[in-house]
Order: C-alpha cells, then structure tokens, then sequence
C-alpha cells in the first residue's frame, strides 16, 4: 500500500483519481494548488503524485526538481486537460514518469500509476544492493531543488561509461559538472582532457584530434598523439560540441563507434579506451534540422542528458555561492574575509544573471576589488551595470494600462482615475511581458530552443511564463 498524492484545483478530477487510488489498494491525498502540494510533499512520504499542469498559483512543472529532492523522491504523472506537446516534452525531460491528458481511459490512468510504482520498487530494491556513495562536487555549490535533480543525474552518468551532453546557457557550470562525472567514475584516476571546439582551427583540427605522423603534412616535424590518444584510460570532453567542424564530425563518430583512431600519415588504427563528455549551449537539434550537425553523432553522444539550470532558476543557491566565492577570493587577495550586508545580497537576488554563476562570480571579484580594505561588501562595491539594472526593473516603464482613461502621453485625466502604483506597475510590467513574449514566439517560429537562445530564459522558465499568459510555442495563442 503506498501514499498518492494528487494536485489538482478540479475537485470532480480529485475525486475521480482518488476513487481510483482507492481500488488499486492505495491511500489518497488531494491538494489544489502548488503551495498546499508543497507543504503536503514536505511533511509526508509518498510513492507518486499526479499533477496538473495548470494550477491557480503557478505551473506544476516547477514542483518537478522540488519533489525529485525530497526524501521520498515521488515518480511523477503529469495530467493535463490540454495537450500540450512540447510541455509534454518538457515534462519527461525534467524527470516526470508519464504525461497523461485527463480524458484518458481509468485503464490507461490506472496502468500509468501501476508501472511507476513498480519501478519505483525496482530501482529502491537495487538502492539497497548498491548504496550510491557520496558524489565528489568540487566547485558545485548550491543545495536547490533544481541543482540537486542535476548531480542525481550526473551521479547515474558517473555510473556508466555511455555518452553525456551537458546542455546549459552560458556560464552555468557545464565543465564543472564534465569534471565531476569523471570524478565520481571508474576512470577518475585517468587524464580528463578538455578540448574547446570553437578555438579548434579548421585546418588542423583532425591532426590536432586524432594526432599525426612525421611528414604527414607541411610542419609536420614530429609524431603527435593528438587529443583523443591522450584521453586514453580516462574521459575527452568536447566543450562547445556544436562548433566541432562538420567535416570533422564524421570521423569522430568512426572513432566513438569503434574505438580506434588513425592518426594522419599512419597506416593503421590504435586502440582507444576513453570516455566521452560533451558540452554546449547551442541547441543541437535545430543545427541537426539546418544540415549543420550530423544526427547520427548527436544520438551517440547523448545516452545522458544533462541540463544545467540558469541562475535566475534558482536564487536560493546565491548566497551560499557567494560565500564559497568569497572565501577562494579574499584568499588569493590576502586580505581578511569581508562581510557581506544584507542589501547587497537583496540586490543579487533581483538581479536576474544573463551570464549565471561566472557573471555572479565576477561580480563578487569586482566587488572584493572595489572594496580594497573595507571590511564589509555594500551594493555600492557591485559593477555599476547590475546596480543600474535592478534599479530600472523596480520602476515599471512608460505604457497604458487598459481600461484606464489617459491618452497615449500617459496622462489621466484626473487623480481620482489614477490606479494605485503598485497596480499600475504589475499591469504595464505583465502587459509588456506578454507582448515581449508574443513577438518572440513569432520571431523564432514557434522553435522554443531558439527561443530560449535569444531570451536568456531556460526552458523551465519559458514555459512557465507562456502558461502565465495563455501562449503557447505553436500558435503564439491560447
């Protein structure tokens, strides 16, 4: 018998599910919204939850990495009204066991719980036979919801020895995490190799790769192994994976596939034992889509997928960053650890980190610098860019609220029609957020990686924004 939590604001939904709980031998609970999910997650274990996508507080979707680190780590149902393809997607890749609609059959509902909790006591069967060990996460600071759905999995793909694709924005992490893969493997004694694709020159980014013999080209004075040879007993990983050159790419699948490279001018093939990590912060299926990345390559060097989550999603992790930071750069400053206000933290916090932990980390630098021998960091030793954007978002822009009697100057026509600021502020600010958001689903036809690309936004984030304002990636609509 096992606990099934299920969230949802229809009650004709709840009690349905919960009749269904019941006749399969289980205890129910019902939640209608995020909030009373949460806490009902926090204070008791459950085996599985479903949930509803559209609640009256938020999206369901940002409950995922939330449920994934609490103890009893729940499988999760999506179930939804409307379908939704992309959220679909979304959903699964986050972590959720199924993506159901609610006109579905019992049958099918009832199969869906069925076979999620079976694997449920599968995988915590094989817990007890292999205890998962503590993960080695130097440089990985942070204890969210969303961080620690990332080095669960990074833990799994320590585990074996098949392809990883860390996929992330700038600046979020994503050699870190390459590194604790390696760290956390069978091959953490041997070499972990960094290769940036994108500083790869054309011309000799197959000698560079796969190594050369003497003579083999003009300049060519000695045998080189090349980088892949040197990766040998331990992991390659391939920054910026997207920038690889397509002509380069059909090679380097020969050698993932068989194990063996030629090194220019040999007559034979080596043996090669590594591993292989790669990065990016292109979407590689849209390069696949363009002709400007092989699919084949794409599919071998993604049995893991690993997506790093921005900054902006999750803030709760900032101050414990910036003590970790603070500390390595005081150090390396030799001067006495500073202490940091409160407002300043206030002001990282609304900040809403376009270049993630490396921009926070940079701040924290220019800080330390300006600062010189104060002993306490105020916003005021923040670079000037960050204070003057947070000061510009508090302050709503120049726009007309509807239903409003004042003309396209912005005036009214007299106080007594003026709505309260804070009002007028979330109304101009929701207004211009949605039309910001209409324009980039045309602008990117209805492609949500570009989307994402050209935003800034991470993809959680982006839909739970569409969802906010009844948009959605294909029809730019409701």
């Amino acid at each position: 018998m096992s606990n099934i939590l299920i969230i949802d604001d229809d009650d004709g939904m709840c009690h349905s599910l919960s009749r269904v709980v019941r006749r399969m031998g289980h205890v129910p609970a019902t939640a209608v919204s995020l909030a009373e999910g949460r806490q009902a997650a926090a204070e008791h274990d459950f085996s599985a939850v479903f949930l509803d996508v559209m609640l009256p507080d938020g999206n369901g979707l940002d409950l995922l990495p939330e449920f994934a680190a609490t103890p009893s780590k729940p499988e999760v149902i999506i179930i939804t009204g409307a379908g939704d393809a992309d959220g679909a997607e979304l959903a699964i890749t986050n972590g959720a066991w199924d993506y159901i609609q609610k006109g579905d059959s019992i049958k099918k509902i009832s199969l869906a719980l069925e076979r999620a909790l079976e694997y449920r006591h599968q995988r915590r069967k094989a817990a007890r036979i292999c205890p998962v060990t503590v993960l080695h996460r130097d440089g990985i600071v942070g204890d969210s919801p969303q961080l620690r759905a990332c080095l669960e999995l990074t833990a799994q793909a320590a585990g074996s020895d098949a392809g990883v694709l860390i996929t992330g924005m700038t600046g979020t992490g994503k050699e870190l995490f390459a590194r604790a893969i390696h760290d956390n493997s069978r091959r953490s004694s041997g070499p972990f190799v960094t290769v940036d694709c994108a500083s790869l020159p054309e011309t000799l980014a197959e000698g560079l790769l796969f190594g050369h013999r003497k003579g083999s080209f003009t300049g060519a004075e000695k045998d080189s192994s090349g980088l892949v040879m040197q990766a040998v007993g331990g992991t390659l990983f391939l920054d910026e994976i997207g920038e690889l050159p397509l002509n380069l790419q059909k090679g380097f699948l020969r050698v993932l596939q068989e194990h063996r490279v030629r090194p220019l001018g040999a007559k034979e093939e080596i043996p090669c034992d590594f591993r292989l990590v790669a990065a990016t912060n292109r979407d590689l299926e849209v390069m696949v889509e363009q002709g400007e990345f092989r699919s084949d390559l794409l599919f071998r060097v993604r049995a893991f997928n690993l997506l790093l989550p921005g900054l902006a999603d999750r803030k709760e992790d900032i101050r414990e960053i910036c003590g970790f930071h603070l500390g390595r750069i005081c150090r390396s400053r030799g001067v006495e650890l500073k202490g940091v206000s409160t407002d300043f933290f206030e002001v990282l916090e609304s900040y809403d980190w376009p270049g993630n932990v490396r921009e926070l980390v940079q701040a924290m630098e220019h800080g330390v610098a300006v600062a010189g021998l104060e002993p306490v960091l105020y916003p005021k030793h923040l670079p000037p860019r960050i204070r003057a954007r947070v000061a510009k978002a508090r302050i709503a822009p120049p726009d007309f609220g509807e239903g409003q009697s004042f003309g396209e100057d912005g005036q009214w026509d007299s106080v007594a029609s003026m709505p309260p600021l804070q009002q007028y502020r979330d109304r101009v600010c929701s207004r211009a957020e949605q039309r910001y958001l209409e324009f980039l689903i045309r602008g990117c036809a209805g492609k949500a990686g570009r989307a994402c690309e050209v935003s800034g936004l991470s993809q959680s984030r982006l839909y739970t924004l569409l969802r906010k304002h009844g948009l959605s990636m294909k029809e730019g609509g409701t």
